[in-house]
């Protein structure tokens, strides 16, 4: 067999730093990210690599979050949490994306994931945070405080997925000025309706911490809405009152 060459098959392409390294193309550089969305250059690895990085770093905090109870809970909330975002992007995608038919634009997945992704590593950043507190306070006597804290930094860290969000649709729209006006209303009650979306399927599907003292539970019953449940929260923490 002199001079013949034996060929062998490549692996299909599995996860690379490529995938992670969309993140620090976006925050970095994100004229230039938005520009090539509105281009329409490489939408599909572009899509992928933000799937990936978004869905390891949710995973991540995850972990982090649900490490506060046991190791079941660890492992539950780094699924659960990617799949709280991943199911509330399913049930909001549509509406949006029709909404932007209407108004021009044909790349709201792609911006979509780009808010999310900014959003999973801004939490992923907040993780060193969340250990510290997690270990130098008690999770009996700060289990409320614990829970706030971690509503803040979800909160702060999805406040700036929306600021892209936002910036990208403008740059991806730009070209088009005829009803940049109801672009910008039709986005911003999209930005309400995600927000209402995501916090009632986050209660929906917790816990993520889990109760100290309490066995590990995949999900509890369903009573009460999250936003009763922080403000309960918020007056134990202040010594108004005692969340049961």
């Amino acid at each position: 067999m002199t001079g013949s060459t034996i060929h062998i098959p490549r692996p299909a392409r599995s996860f690379s730093a490529k995938d992670f390294s969309i993140t620090e193309q976006i925050l970095r550089n994100r004229g230039a990210f938005f520009n090539e969305v509105r281009e329409g250059i490489e939408l599909p690895s572009k899509i992928r690599a933000m799937l990936v990085s978004s869905i390891t770093f949710f995973a991540l905090y995850g972990a982090v979050m649900g490490s506060s109870h046991s190791l079941w809970q660890t492992m539950s909330s780094a699924v659960k949490l990617p799949l709280l975002f991943l199911a509330t992007l399913i049930v909001c995608v549509p509406s949006l994306y029709f909404f932007s038919l209407l108004f021009g634009s044909n790349q709201s997945l792609t911006i979509i994931l780009t808010a999310i992704t900014v959003t999973s590593v801004l939490l992923l950043s907040c993780a060193p945070i969340t250990l510290f507190f997690l270990l130098t306070t008690s999770p009996t006597s700060h289990y409320q405080f614990f829970k706030l804290l971690n509503v803040s930094i979800f909160a702060v860290s999805g406040l700036m997925g929306i600021v892209f969000l936002y910036q990208g649709m403008h740059v991806v729209t730009s070209d088009q000025p005829e009803g940049a006006a109801n672009r910008r209303r039709v986005l911003v009650m999209w930005m309400f309706v995600y927000a209402f979306v995501g916090s009632q399927m986050a209660w929906t599907v917790r816990p993520f911490i889990g109760a100290p003292g309490s066995p590990f539970e995949l999900f509890r019953q369903l009573r009460g809405n999250f936003y009763a449940n922080i403000l309960q929260s918020i007056g134990e923490v202040l010594g108004f009152l005692i969340v049961r």
